[in-house]
């Protein structure tokens, strides 16, 4: 896979232009809807395979979303590091990777279109390697994280609990 996608956006960008296609610049769609069929990117890379399915069911429009890779997003992983629960040996290895990292940002490190034909959101949704191996370091970090022992806030309030009130 590509290090960044921006060339590819811009490809994409012309494609659907060139489709007559209308182009919504959206926020990401991922897990916005249980309803939502996921294209097979990794058995079938091409977004113009895509885009012609949603032409043949009618689609005159198409979301757009890209992302570019912060130093905002690795500084927040750097901080979820350092409150993670990992033995010493692990928690160094991921530093040093999350550190090797930092030379992609400003890069493009994903890229989403979907559509609708309704109740579904058709969703191509494309990412870099090295932005797959970030959100497998996050999900390795928060499987490691446990909450202070003076913290009962938990993420629903005071206690812990939930309240429709």
């Amino acid at each position: 896979m590509r290090l960044n996608l921006d060339s590819l956006r811009s490809q994409m960008e012309e494609h659907l232009d060139a489709r007559g296609l209308v182009i919504f610049h959206a926020l990401p769609r991922t897990g916005e809807y249980a309803s939502t069929v996921h294209w097979d990117t990794e058995n079938h890379p091409d977004y113009r395979t895509f885009v012609a399915a949603g032409e043949a069911a009618g689609v005159r429009l198409v979301t757009l979303y890209a992302r570019q890779f912060s130093e905002e997003m690795l500084e927040d992983a750097v901080g979820r590091l350092e409150d993670a629960r990992l033995p010493r040996d692990e928690q160094r290895g991921m530093e040093s990777r999350l550190q090797e990292l930092r030379r992609y940002v400003g890069f493009t490190c994903q890229i989403e279109l979907s559509f609708d034909v309704a109740p579904r959101v058709y969703l191509f949704d494309l990412r870099t390697d090295w932005f797959e191996e970030l959100n497998e370091i996050l999900d390795q970090i928060d499987d490691a994280y446990e909450p202070d022992e003076d913290d009962t806030s938990g993420p629903f309030g005071d206690g812990g609990y939930y309240s429709k009130n």
